[in-house]
């Protein structure tokens, strides 16, 4: 299991013009994701989900709080006693062109990071050669057929399933996909998320799926957790079915509502959920981060902040002082 309890991380920002600010990526976040099992982080461009899931691979430092991986906590640890850790966690990148070499054949980006765990388990070449076959036959791609061609011979969908295949040398405990799909071909995306699911049931691996597609999080996570993050804060947690089922957080309301559907397919009775002005970071932080634009905000909204709870009698944790379960509708496709 990797767990988090109240991550913290701040980005100090410098500039000429508007100079010298600090931005709040990450407000004392909390996250449990069990061995085999799912998770989703989702929310709007620059809620810190990225900033979180890299966080959670080691590829960022945090301000405060920490991570456990195991029974192991990290901040204690100096950074080559947590390598050993964080490799158990590889990112599956957004952009798969760029996650790879493009001078370097499948066969050599393949080899690197097996010729490392040769090298430190004392296994020949021969074992790098099959490990690299099988990996590749794991993904989905013809070892014979893909083993020498450079990433620009490759289609999006097959840079992917590289992508992954490397991830896969190391021997994971978890995958972070984070927006894995976004810049894949849309013919294509089913057969990626369908394969993170099968590597999950064949090989244990966890998934965290990191995106700001909720019929994303859905496929790859229906039976995980989904985290809804906005400004740095979960403000809604639970069951994946359970959250766009009955969504509590106004928040999650209005993402699910943003989801455009054909006209005439609405169910009777829904209302949209709509914000009521755009996203601004420089709205002051006391209260509730989502107040302003909250079209239920009440006076207790604006000066004080609700925390990551159960109450109001639903089975999801949520950050809102008036829980309620709304049918919300999708925005009709004429409208979009």
């Amino acid at each position: 299991m990797i767990t988090g309890t109240g991550i913290v991380k701040t980005f100090k920002q410098r500039g000429k013009v508007l100079g010298a600010r600090e931005v709040q990526a990450l407000r004392g976040v909390d996250f449990a994701i069990p061995k085999g099992g799912a998770a989703s982080f989702i929310g709007e461009s620059g809620c810190g989900k990225t900033t979180l899931g890299r966080i959670i691979a080691g590829l960022e430092t945090y301000d405060a709080g920490d991570v456990v991986i195991g029974d192991v906590p990290m901040s204690p640890l100096k950074p080559k006693q947590r390598q050993p850790h964080f490799r158990k966690i590889q990112l599956i990148h957004q952009d798969p062109y760029s996650a790879l070499n493009p001078t370097r054949t499948v066969h050599q980006t393949l080899h690197a990071p097996l010729s490392l765990r040769a090298g430190q388990t004392g296994r020949s070449r021969a074992w790098m050669e099959e490990r690299a076959a099988e990996v590749l036959s794991l993904v989905g791609l013809d070892p014979g057929s893909v083993l020498s061609r450079y990433p620009h011979q490759l289609s999006g969908g097959m840079r992917q399933r590289v992508v992954i295949a490397r991830a896969l040398t190391v021997d994971p405990e978890m995958l972070v996909a984070d927006e894995a799909v976004s810049m894949i071909d849309v013919s294509l995306r089913l057969g990626i998320l369908a394969l993170l699911k099968d590597l999950r049931e064949r090989l244990g691996v966890s998934v965290l799926f990191i995106t700001h597609d909720v019929a994303t999080a859905r496929y790859i996570g229906d039976d995980g957790e989904l985290y809804v993050i906005y400004r740095g804060q979960v403000v809604e947690r639970g069951p994946v079915d359970t959250i766009i089922a009955d969504p509590v957080h106004p928040y999650t309301q209005s993402l699910l509502s943003a989801i455009p559907v054909l006209h005439g397919l609405e169910r009777p009775g829904e209302q949209p959920v709509e914000p009521l002005e755009s996203l601004d970071e420089s709205q002051a932080d006391e209260g509730c981060l989502f107040a302003r634009r909250c079209p239920f905000r009440g006076e207790r909204c604006e000066g004080e902040r609700p925390l990551l709870q159960l109450t109001g009698g639903v089975p999801q944790e949520h950050a809102c002082f008036f829980p309620e379960r709304r049918s919300v509708i999708a925005r009709p496709m004429s409208e979009v």
